[in-house]
C-alpha cells in the first residue's frame, strides 16, 4: 500500500460523505415541510423516500460509467451537478416542485458507486474488508444532514443550501486535482449495456444486492424517516429529533469499517449472520414500543451498530468473489438495491402509521427480514468466494446463473 492509496481513500470518503449530506437535505426538514405545505403523512414519506429511489437507481449506470472512465472523472462530475437540485431547493416552495428537485437530488446518493471501484483498485485482498468500510463511513453524510441540517435552517431557511452548494464546488475542485485511480486498473473496451449484462447474470450479484438491501436499507430508510418517527411515535422536536437521528447514523458509520475489519479475519458471511440475527431481535423489542429512555435509546441504537456491521461486511464478500474490471458494475447493481431498500420502508411505515396510528407492524417487517438474512448469510453465503470465480463457466457456487 502506499500514500496513494491512503489519499484516495480520504478523499473517497470526503467526497461521499458530502455528496451524501446533499443527497439527505430533505429528510430533516421534512416535517416542517408538511406543517408549511398541509402534507399527509404519506406525502411527507413520499418526499423524503424519492432522492432515495433516484440514487439508488442512478448507482448502477454510474458505477458501469465508473469503470470506464474511473473516479478522476466521475467524482468531480457527479460532485458538480449536484449542486444544481441542491441550489434548486431555494425556489421550490410547493409539493410538486420539491418532489421534482428530491428527483434531481437522487444524483448525490451515486456516489457509492464510484467510491467502491477507486479503494478496491488501491486496496490488496487482505485489506479491502477494512478500506471499503473506512470508505463506508462516508455514509455519516446523512449524520452531518441531521445534526446540521435543521441547525443552520433555524437561522435562515436558505442557508443550508447554500453552505452545501458551497462544499459541494468546492470538493469538486480538489477531486478534480487529487483523485488518481490505480494506473494498473483494468479498463474495459466493451459497451455499458454488455458490462451490466454480464454483472447481472452472476447469481451472487442478486445474493449481495438482497443482504445488502436488509443492511444499508435498513440505514437509508431509518437515516429518512428516522426523524419523522421520533417525531411522531416520541413527540420530540425537530432539532432534537435530528439529533438522535444523527446520533443513530454516527453509531451505523462507526460500526461499518468494523464490520469490514471483522470480515478480513472472518467469512464475511459469519459477520454478517450475527449482525442481522441482532438487528432481528431489536427490531421486535422496538416493535413493542418501549420508552424512550433508555430502552429505546439503546434498542435504536444497537440497530444502528447491526445494520453498519453488515453494510460492511457485505462489501467485504463483494470484493472477495467479483473480478476487479466488474466491481464498478456489481457495485451499481448491489448499491442500487441496497438503496431501493431503503426507499420502501418510508413509505411503508408512513402508511401503516396512517391507518393504524402505530409503527409497530413496520418494525416487526424489519425483524422478519434480517432474521432471514441471517439464516441466508449463515447458509449459503458462507459458500461462496471460496474458490475464485470462473468467469467463462457459470456455476452455481462460482456466483452465476446457469444458462
Amino acid at each position: 500500500m502506499t500514500l496513494s492509496a491512503f489519499r484516495n481513500l480520504l478523499l473517497a470518503t470526503i467526497g461521499f460523505a458530502v455528496t451524501f449530506w446533499a443527497w439527505n437535505l430533505i429528510s430533516p426538514l421534512g416535517n416542517d415541510f408538511r406543517t408549511s405545505l398541509g402534507l399527509t403523512h404519506f406525502e411527507e414519506s413520499a418526499l423524503v423516500a424519492v432522492p432515495v429511489l433516484v440514487g439508488s437507481l442512478g448507482r448502477v449506470p454510474v458505477g458501469a460509467l465508473t469503470d470506464r472512465y474511473g473516479a478522476r472523472v466521475m467524482f468531480p462530475l457527479i460532485s458538480a451537478l449536484t449542486v444544481i437540485p441542491v441550489l434548486l431547493l431555494i425556489p421550490a416552495k410547493s409539493y410538486p416542485a420539491l418532489l421534482v428537485v428530491g428527483f434531481l437530488l437522487g444524483l448525490g446518493g451515486t456516489t457509492f458507486a464510484i467510491g467502491i471501484p477507486l479503494v478496491n483498485g488501491w486496496f490488496p485482498p487482505g485489506k479491502r474488508g477494512l478500506a471499503l468500510g473506512v470508505f463506508g463511513m462516508g455514509m455519516g453524510g446523512v449524520a452531518l444532514s441531521g445534526y446540521l441540517t435543521p441547525r443552520i435552517h433555524r437561522y435562515d431557511e436558505n442557508l443550508p443550501y447554500l453552505v452545501v452548494a458551497i462544499v459541494l464546488a468546492a470538493y469538486a475542485v480538489c477531486a478534480a486535482l487529487l483523485i488518481n485511480d490505480n494506473p494498473d486498473r483494468p479498463v474495459p473496451q466493451s459497451s455499458l449495456g454488455t458490462r451490466l449484462g454480464q454483472a447481472g447474470r452472476l447469481r451472487v450479484t442478486w445474493e449481495l444486492a438482497a443482504l445488502y438491501a436488509i443492511g444499508f436499507g435498513g440505514i437509508v430508510a431509518f437515516g429518512v424517516y428516522l426523524p419523522t418517527y421520533l417525531e411522531n411515535a416520541y413527540h420530540l422536536d425537530t432539532t432534537d429529533a435530528g439529533t438522535k437521528t444523527a446520533g443513530f447514523a454516527v453509531v451505523a458509520v462507526i460500526f461499518r469499517p468494523i464490520g469490514g475489519w471483522l470480515s478480513d479475519r472472518v467469512h464475511p458471511a459469519v459477520v454478517t449472520a450475527w449482525a442481522f440475527g441482532g438487528v432481528a431481535v431489536l427490531a421486535v423489542v422496538q416493535a413493542f414500543g418501549p420508552a424512550l429512555n433508555p430502552t429505546g435509546t439503546i434498542a435504536l441504537l444497537l440497530m444502528a451498530a447491526g445494520l453498519g456491521a453488515s453494510s460492511g461486511s457485505v462489501f467485504a464478500l463483494v470484493s472477495r468473489v467479483t473480478p476487479q474490471a466488474q466491481v464498478g458494475s456489481v457495485t451499481g447493481i448491489v448499491g442500487a438495491i441496497g438503496g431501493l431498500g431503503g426507499f420502501v420502508p418510508p413509505l411503508l411505515m408512513g402508511a401503516v402509521y396512517s391507518g393504524t396510528g402505530s409503527y409497530s407492524i413496520g418494525l416487526m417487517l424489519l425483524s422478519d427480514l434480517a432474521l432471514a438474512g441471517c439464516v441466508y448469510a449463515a447458509g449459503r453465503m458462507r459458500t461462496v468466494g471460496t474458490t475464485p470465480i470462473d468467469t467463462t463457466a457459470p456455476t452455481r457456487t462460482g456466483g452465476a446463473f446457469p444458462a
